[in-house]
């Protein structure tokens, strides 16, 4: 990642509302939720909320698919392991010993 695309993602983020949605939707996995469902559990109107989720895309931070009459709005865990990645590839001077070195890699669920 280059500083140009962690300082775009970084901004998407520097917001509670934004940071709060990213954070639901990361904890929901793989699976993402409706637009519908992250709005109520965040309290926010539909109109704030689809300005941040703008924002959240332009970012790269999430993906969204329409299914039928619902949008579906998924975390990019690429994207996110790739922030930390340039966050921390220099952590300790680079020895193999610092911190953690774990990625997120979301596991679908059992039906």
């Amino acid at each position: 990642m280059e500083s140009a695309a962690a300082l775009l993602t970084l901004a998407a983020l520097g917001h509670d509302t934004r940071l709060a949605a990213f954070r639901q939707l990361v904890q929901a996995g793989p699976d993402g939720l409706s637009v519908g469902a992250l709005r109520d559990v965040l309290g926010v109107p539909p109109a704030t909320l689809s300005a941040h989720l703008n924002i959240l895309r332009a970012a790269d931070l999430v993906q969204d698919e329409r299914e039928g009459r619902v949008i579906r709005v998924r975390a990019n865990y690429s994207r996110m392991n790739a922030l930390l990645a340039y966050l921390t590839e220099n952590c300790c001077a680079g020895a193999t010993t610092c911190g953690p070195t774990t990625i997120c890699i979301p596991t679908e669920k059992a039906t």
